[in-house]
């Protein structure tokens, strides 16, 4: 008699929104604006029961926007923020974009657009001699350099083997909480169909041309017919540095300090399973975002990178030509693309696979990329929200009844597993999900739309299009170190606070 033991899947959850303090639905500016109304209604009530009830009305005319929230947290003033935003960019043209030669830019130059527009991009060398390319942020002052990875497959590979590397995951998304001077890093999967540009490179040069008829044939029809069926995918992670407040450094230094830390953050990539890992140089990201804004390039790239080994492409001349934001799309040369943002992490627990179909090339698009946006929380403030986050799951329920019991209940329980794993070491990080289709035009819109959204339901992810902010959403999925928090006219603070 023969036993055998059933293999269980590990699976990954426990995400969780902080909470932020404030009265119910209101945030800590709403709550400071109720109690600060009631003590004032309070003294006016003394002089004018009447004045007193108009400034009531007015008082809830001003807080109930603050109360009502959509799926994703926003409120009333939030939204229409964001509708005057559009409509003055509308008005001063800054939804179109027009470079080149025959352009009012200076130069002439096809510099990329928007948030990139004061991007400046410098190289340096690491500690084993290869070249890294460094996109300074001028308006920010923030420094980014771009790492490129191969990760192993999930295919055919034990359930253990899948756990380990996710567990190196883990530990490389804690050492980033410990990583001086880091605001944040993102992790971008570009997919798209395999142009057979590579393959012919590689196969028809070797054909020998005393070669019989058939073989010759055979391999013609292989390079001719195997793009079809196959997808490129590239991986890129990028880290974007700022420097403390009140800090001047020559960007000589700061090159030389990023170079000794890149061998430690390729080593954690590939513990991770991410495969072969090395640093983007400043030609190879230009030509990472030149291709996508002009997809049609991207065949021409590859070709001009295994012939001549490279492109000899500059910053300046990454961006396209010409480009529009409309209200839900970002049109440029060669491609119209649509950007949706994370609302709703999922649910309860999932496995490993979960984002594997999102990941995946989808069919009928040019392009597409997933960008996973880090913010990691240094240790002190990390053991500050998770110690709120448990007392007030605590209150929730002691202070409930009924039904609502067993989430209270299972509110309790994540917010103690979460503070025992913070307090033996694992790092806290806010993240965000950001996913970028591109098709030929915009007649092919719906049918993106369409695709993206049973995707989404396959990896259990609540999204929507990021509608009047298309173009920089767009940056923000490229390898630039675009981080959407530092860019904010609300300061982050009391924006949460709202």
């Amino acid at each position: 008699m023969s036993t055998q033991a059933a293999t269980v899947d590990p699976t990954y959850g426990n995400w969780r929104r902080p909470r932020r303090p404030g009265l119910g639905p209101f945030g800590l500016v709403g709550t400071i604006g109720v109690f600060g109304g009631l003590v004032f209604d309070l003294i006016v009530s003394l002089i004018s029961l009447r004045f007193t009830l108009i400034i009531v009305v007015f008082q809830v005319f001003l807080l109930l926007p603050l109360a009502v929230h959509t799926q994703d947290g926003r409120n009333i003033y939030q939204l229409i923020a964001l509708r005057i935003g559009w409509s003055r960019r509308r008005a001063k043209g800054a939804t179109t974009y027009v470079a080149g030669p025959l352009s009012r830019r200076p130069g002439g130059s096809f510099r990329p657009p928007g948030l990139l527009s004061r991007v400046k991009v410098m190289e340096g060398r690491d500690a084993y001699d290869q070249p890294f390319g460094v996109l300074h942020h001028r308006g920010r002052n923030l420094y980014t350099i771009v790492l490129g990875c191969e990760p192993d497959g999930g295919s055919l590979v034990d359930p253990e083997q899948i756990d380990t590397w996710v567990a190196g995951w883990g530990h490389w998304l804690a050492r980033l909480s410990n990583e001086p001077n880091l605001r944040g890093a993102s992790v971008v999967v570009e997919t798209a169909p395999d142009t057979g540009t590579r393959l012919a490179t590689e196969v028809l040069p070797r054909i020998s041309p005393d070669a019989p008829a058939a073989a010759r044939a055979v391999m013609e029809e292989v390079v001719q017919r195997y793009p079809a069926a196959s997808s490129e995918m590239h991986t890129y992670l990028s880290l974007t540095y700022g420097m403390p407040p009140g800090q001047k450094r020559k960007s000589e230094d700061i090159i030389a300090d990023l170079a000794v830390r890149i061998p430690g953050l390729l080593t954690g990539v590939v513990g991770a399973g991410g495969g072969p890992a090395s640093p983007l140089s400043a030609e190879r990201i230009a030509e990472v975002v030149r291709v996508a804004y002009d997809p049609a390039v991207a065949g021409d790239v590859l070709e001009a990178r295994a012939v001549h080994g490279g492109t000899g492409l500059d910053w300046n001349d990454a961006g396209p030509a010409a480009a529009v934001e409309k209200t839900n799309a970002y049109q440029h040369d060669s491609g119209v693309s649509r950007t949706w943002m994370l609302t709703v992490a999922p649910r309860g627990t999932v496995r490993a696979q979960v984002l594997r179909g999102l990941l995946e090339d989808a069919p009928g698009t040019r392009r597409k990329r997933v960008a996973l946006l880090y913010r990691p929380i240094d240790p002190a403030t990390s053991a500050r929200i998770v110690e709120a986050d448990r007392r007030a799951a605590q209150f929730m329920a002691t202070s409930r009844r009924g039904m609502i019991q067993a989430r209270a209940a299972h509110e309790v329980r994540a917010t103690e597993q979460t503070a025992v794993e913070e307090a033996t070491g694992a790092g806290l990080v806010e993240f965000s999900l950001m996913v970028t289709v591109t098709v030929d035009s915009d007649a092919d819109l719906d049918d993106a739309n369409t695709t993206v959204r049973n995707l989404l339901a396959g990896a259990r992810l609540l999204m929507r299009p990021a509608d009047r902010m298309q173009a920089a959403a767009f940056s923000c999925t490229l390898p630039a170190g675009i981080l959407p928090w530092e860019y904010t006219l609300v300061p982050r603070e009391l924006k949460e606070a709202l």
